[in-house]
């Protein structure tokens, strides 16, 4: 019997001996958002062996209607029981989704992921994640309205009106409850804000893990009448919400990343994956930070990476390399913090570790460590140095991705396709909205308001000719 039919004898057993009602069926579509169809455990057996069909027209990027029919594959390695519904036993289990013929289907995120991480193996590397999922919690979920935060406390605060502590550790233990680990937690910088650091795991597993964390956060929120957002910049004038990513490579048991003989500890494999992640950045920028919105995340003032650089202590750099603690070699890593939560986690790790290997097996220079503020350095003074900037608006990443010959591979011909459409379907919409901002300027702005006075649709034809005429 191999490793797979074991796993899956032993959720078929598990199903039977807690009683569980329905097992539900998880997967993405291609901007990341969660999809589910529940079974019944009659139908497990067979879903194990067969698939279970369902209609992939209906899912965003996936197949089109003359070729709807798919298959869900579920993954056995990825059951756990749900711990909120206790009242009637329900489990969950992330699929690979399949053509009927069983080949791979193309545009299924986690298969993307999947085969990015068997490209690196094929090298010799495990792909590790570790990221810092910060979010917003507020007291309306009523679109609306403006959100209202549940505090005004800032980094590290805790006091006794810390309402979000309680919902903080109710959301630790319902991950830990399915087999998630947490490093720590605590209130972030803005409003409102908080930070759960999940504890590194393979690359595909961490995938997996970021979206059922986004589920658990909102679930739990919502027991308490709370809404929990993941948008990177959900309010003005404050910092917006990241998902700084811990990333490493591993050769077997050893840290692929780590040389004790190197001024930075680094090692040419390192180094390499760095410089990858540089070259590459503004190409990826549209896969880590896929909304409109974040674009207001990143700009100079509220601690977002900007620029295109890397450092140790640095926080303004868009690479930084964290401090090993002594004796603990395997922890080297890299920080990639230009992510947001919004993004799909299995297409922002596969065009992260297609950037690296492209760094190492290309031999790409590292550029030096830039020590200085980036923030404070004047344009000039950053051309120098040959810093560039990330894109600045979904408009121009997109710009940037369309042209990338990397992004392309790493994500198929489908996906890559079909997110730049998307894409720029979202920003041709963004362009045509008249926003509240611009409202807003219009009545205090008096030059922009006269002129809208001053214009009136029966004048078009008559006073303006008119007075032209007579000049």
């Amino acid at each position: 019997m191999s490793a797979m039919e074991r796993q899956q004898d032993y959720v078929l057993r598990t199903v039977e001996e807690r009683g569980v009602r329905f097992i539900r069926l998880w997967f993405t579509d291609v901007l990341g958002q969660l999809k589910s169809f529940a079974i019944t455990p009659a139908e497990l057996e067979n879903a194990f062996a067969e698939g279970m069909t369902f209609d992939g027209s209906a899912v965003d990027g996936f197949s089109r209607v003359q070729q709807s029919d798919m298959l869900a594959l579920p993954d056995a390695n990825s059951f756990e029981l749900l711990p909120w519904r206790d009242d009637q036993p329900v489990a969950r289990m992330f699929c690979d989704i399949v053509n009927l013929d069983g080949s791979a289907f193309e545009g299924d995120p986690r298969h993307v992921l999947r085969r990015n991480v068997e490209r690196a193996r094929e090298r010799g590397f495990s792909f590790y994640a570790g990221p810092d999922m910060e979010y917003f919690y507020f007291a309306s979920s009523d679109g609306s309205k403006p959100p209202v935060p549940l505090d005004r406390f800032s980094y590290f605060d805790l006091t006794a009106a810390d309402v979000a502590s309680d919902m903080r550790k109710r959301t630790i233990l319902t991950l830990e409850q399915m087999g998630i680990p947490v490093r720590y937690t605590h209130h972030e910088d803005s409003p409102s804000q908080h930070e759960i650091d999940l504890r590194y795991t393979d690359a595909l597993t961490m995938a997996d893990d970021v979206m059922t964390f986004k589920l658990v956060v909102k679930e739990v929120a919502l027991e308490r009448g709370v809404h929990a957002t993941f948008m990177p910049k959900p309010l003005t004038g404050v910092q917006g919400s990241g998902m700084h990513t811990h990333l490493s490579l591993f050769e077997g048991d050893v840290n692929a990343f780590h040389d004790p003989g190197d001024e930075f500890g680094l090692s040419k494999v390192a180094k390499g994956f760095i410089a990858g992640l540089l070259v590459h950045a503004r190409e990826i920028t549209a896969i880590t930070n896929q909304w409109v919105n974040s674009y207001k995340r990143l700009v100079v003032g509220f601690e977002a990476p900007v620029y295109v650089a890397w450092a140790r202590n640095n926080r303004s750099a868009l690479v930084r390399v964290p401090g090993a603690k002594r004796g603990k070699a395997a922890s080297t890593r890299v920080e990639f913090r230009s992510p947001d939560p919004a993004c799909n986690p299995y297409l922002a790790f596969s065009v992260i570790l297609a950037a690296g290997l492209a760094g190492i097996e290309e031999g790409y220079d590292l550029p030096p460590e830039l020590t200085a503020n980036l923030y404070d350095m004047t344009a000039e003074e950053r051309a120098a140095e040959g810093v560039t900037e990330l894109p600045g608006s979904l408009e121009e990443a997109i710009h940037e991705m369309e042209h990338s010959e990397l992004v392309a591979e790493a994500l198929g011909e489908h996906v890559f396709e079909w997110f730049i459409r998307n894409k720029r379907s979202e920003w041709d919409a963004y362009r045509v909205e008249v926003t509240p901002f611009e409202l807003e300027r219009s009545r205090w702005n008096p030059s922009f308001s006269s002129l809208i006075r001053r214009r009136p649709r029966s004048s078009r034809s008559s006073t303006w000719p008119a007075t032209r005429g007579r000049r």
